[in-house]
């Protein structure tokens, strides 16, 4: 059984993810504070770390920064702060995915396979991501549509590899610009939404209807293969 570290405060959710994790191939630890779940990652080494960011001693965001300082496990966070700052904020942290509260079971069940399909894979150095759209070759900076090569720029270039080499994982405007333009840009969103725009002119076959570079309002952009 793949094993999870359920960190939340909350009984009545804790009661719901013993039975229902258990049932579907996982094995359960659980921690109802911050302090808890850091001692526990100490001592078990989990698959995954399901996180809720209102604990009683500290924020899930300081339980996640603590935990990215030594170990890289996927954070799922779980939470019922709806703003998009706070959403921000854990993922700049070092979480990987979030869902609000409230879920439903099998949204919950998908995500955590998914995150186990990333960290489960063994990519390759220069990966050649294909895609029912185009093709990006890593080793060769090539992207190919209908048999062709695209011409991109090489901001373009740096956002597309960005997103690409993370597929499925959302990845903040914060983390974006601060990686393609340099930290002094982390506020300047307005890039951003003129590159993508041009990236899914470029690649995608519906730019009004984009199947693989997708937009999380007010959050960042995932690579959907």
């Amino acid at each position: 059984m793949t094993a999870v570290l359920v960190v939340d405060d909350d009984p009545s959710l804790l009661k719901i993810l013993k039975i229902t994790l258990p049932a579907n191939g996982y094995a359960v630890t659980t921690a109802t504070d911050g302090q808890s779940a850091l001692l526990a990652a100490t001592q078990h080494n989990f698959s995954l770390i399901i996180l809720d960011l209102g604990l009683p001693d500290m924020d899930g965001t300081t339980v996640i920064r603590r935990l990215r300082s030594w170990n890289s496990v996927p954070i799922l966070v779980l939470s019922a702060r709806r703003g998009s700052e706070d959403k921000v904020e854990a993922l700049d942290a070092g979480a990987d995915d979030y869902i609000t509260k409230p879920f439903g079971p099998d949204e919950l069940l998908a995500r955590l396979r998914a995150l186990l399909r990333r960290t489960s894979e063994q990519p390759r150095e220069e990966p050649v991501v294909v895609t029912d759209s185009f093709t990006v070759d890593l080793a060769r900076h090539r992207v190919i549509k209908d048999g062709t090569d695209v011409r991109l720029t090489p901001t373009e270039w740096d956002i597309l590899e960005l997103l690409v080499r993370n597929p499925g994982k959302l990845i903040t405007q914060r983390q974006l610009l601060s990686e393609v333009w340099g930290p002094a840009y982390t506020k300047d969103s307005n890039y951003l939404r003129v590159y993508m725009a041009q990236l899914r002119r470029k690649l995608e076959t519906d730019t009004g209807n984009p199947r693989h570079l997708l937009t999380e309002a007010g959050i960042g952009y995932r690579f959907q293969p």
